[in-house]
């Protein structure tokens, strides 16, 4: 499991047609991938599995608690996102409620991410 925060000042930033933002790469897939929003209302909860595929859990909005492997949870929250490898054990909770960006792919380019890398959990 490795842990990502979005860097508003990282990536590129754009000025075409009078564009004045940052614009952030979360990933590039090599083969085809499923994007879907994923909604966990209050106390809500994607039971412990195993990832078919790599996939990455971007958290847009609220926070939750997050675990692989091991039965220890990490916190969390809003700008921050999860990536877990092809077989590995995980499951996803909340208490308040979140919205998260769920990215899902054989081949995941993670070389290609661009957020500040927080630590890795193994």
């Amino acid at each position: 499991m490795k842990f990502y925060k979005f860097a508003s000042t990282k990536g590129n930033f754009v000025t075409h047609f009078n564009s004045h933002f940052f614009m952030n790469k979360i990933i590039q897939t090599n083969s085809e991938a499923q994007i879907a929003l994923m909604t966990l209302e209050e106390n809500g909860v994607v039971g412990y599995h195993q990832a078919v595929v790599p996939q990455m859990l971007v958290i847009l909005d609220g926070e939750g608690y997050v675990r692989s492997n091991s039965s220890d949870f990490t916190f969390i929250k809003k700008g921050e996102a999860v990536l877990w490898d092809k077989d590995e054990w995980h499951e996803t909770k909340t208490k308040t409620g979140l919205i998260a960006l769920v990215i899902e792919s054989k081949e995941i380019e993670t070389n290609c991410i661009l957020m500040d890398e927080l630590f890795i959990k193994m």
